[in-house]
């Protein structure tokens, strides 16, 4: 009786249920949903061009693609091409060959709603020019060697292996820039920038991520490199090494800096700024956070004037014992950060206690100002906080 009825129901599934049929000996389902359809329809395509280093590889995705290129050892370029999607037949893939190397372009043939998946795999002679656009998509590139420039409006930048000037942007994906000798910038929109391990000037930026740069150095034999720039409007900044100075905003993290020579310019608009060593100037800022920052180095050598400023936070100084320096520090506080306001120095300081409220800053306030000359008074140490503690020690 069991086996009657679990007939039964099968044969009224498949009533209900929309059936197959055969078209030109092809097995298609019908009723299945969008995904299935994405997944059956679809087209593949390959081409090899004779190519000679140096040429250069053009992409034009407007249909949107992962872009991935390789370099290698031998005078040829190949493409290997994968599309799916309910729109995968739509469109149009141009191969053209130029007397500078290869194009190498998609757009859809209709004016429908288009949607597809596409996938090309590119390899290419290991010196060779490239640029691309597409409209979304992953690009990695790998073991190129060549003036490397592109945008994608959607996706992942994983860059290795690269030699020569770069140039790239994605409006919305993280950029990975590792194991390379490279001059240019990079960009994201919207995620966080890794730079590591890189012989080279580069500029890094994010307009909503993290930054950290490791193992960054100027280039070999010259004399003087450029300065590091990183900004990024909503995350931390990690700055290994700057050999040729720094500059570093963010609008909504920390600063955090192992070694930097020359100067530094840092600015956060809400969290810490920390330097582990300094050996020059600096100029750092926050609006809501600590400051620590420690100076090395030949404190007779060049300029190492200091200006630290936070608007709510304790402020850490270590200097060396013998730099020549003159003292300029003011500490405002409300009745709310009276017990944390004070100068705490390993340096003879003069200090100075306003009597009278200022109520000229909104909350009432008032002031400690520290003064004071070490070794001669050379180099001008401007400190300024609100409610915080100023700590100078001796090292």
């Amino acid at each position: 009786m069991k086996k009657l009825l679990l007939v039964a129901l099968l044969i009224i599934g498949i009533a209900v249920i929309p059936g197959f049929y055969k078209n030109s000996g092809d097995v298609v389902l019908a009723g299945i949903d969008n995904n299935a359809l994405n997944q059956i329809s679809g087209k593949t395509l390959s081409k090899q061009f004779n190519v000679k280093p140096g040429q250069k590889l053009y992409i034009d995705m407007r249909t949107g693609a992962s872009i991935q290129i390789e370099g290698w050892d031998k005078d040829l370029l190949t493409a290997d091409v994968d599309a799916r999607g309910r729109s995968a037949d739509d469109i149009d893939f141009d191969f053209k060959q130029t007397s500078d190397g290869v194009e190498i372009t998609s757009e859809y043939a209709g004016d429908n709603d288009n949607s597809s998946d596409v996938e090309i795999i590119l390899k290419v002679p290991s010196k060779f020019d490239v640029e691309y656009e597409t409209m979304g998509g992953d690009v990695k590139i790998n073991n190129v060697d060549g003036k490397l420039e592109g945008r994608t409006m959607g996706g992942e930048l994983i860059l290795s292996n690269l030699k020569g000037m770069l140039n790239m942007t994605t409006m919305g994906g993280k950029i990975e820039l590792t194991d390379s000798d490279v001059d240019g910038r990079v960009e994201t929109m919207g995620g966080s920038v890794l730079v590591q391990d890189v012989t080279g000037d580069i500029d890094a930026k994010s307009m909503g991520g993290n930054v950290v740069q490791k193992n960054v150095k100027g280039r070999t034999g010259k004399s003087s490199g450029k300065e590091v720039r990183i900004t990024t409007m909503g995350g931390n900044l990690d700055l290994d090494d700057a050999p040729n100075g720094a500059y570093l905003k963010t609008m909504g993290g920390d600063i955090n800096v192992n070694s930097v020579k020359k100067y530094l310019e840092a600015e956060t608009m809400g969290g810490e700024i920390n330097v582990q060593s300094i050996d020059g100037k600096i100029k750092a800022k926050t609006m809501g956070g600590d400051v620590d920052v420690k100076m090395t180095g030949n404190p007779d050598e060049g300029d190492r004037s200091v200006t630290l400023t936070s608007m709510g936070g304790d402020i850490t100084l270590s200097v060396p014992a013998n730099l020549s320096m003159s003292f300029d520090i003011e500490i405002a506080y409300t009745r709310k950060g009276e017990d944390r306001a004070r100068i705490e120095s390993d340096f003879k300081m003069n200090e100075e206690h306003s009597k009278e409220w200022d109520y000229n800053h909104g909350s009432k306030r008032k002031y400690i100002y520290g003064t004071g000359e070490v070794n001669g008074g050379k180099n001008k140490i401007r400190i300024r906080t609100v409610n915080g503690t100023v700590t100078i020690k001796k090292i």
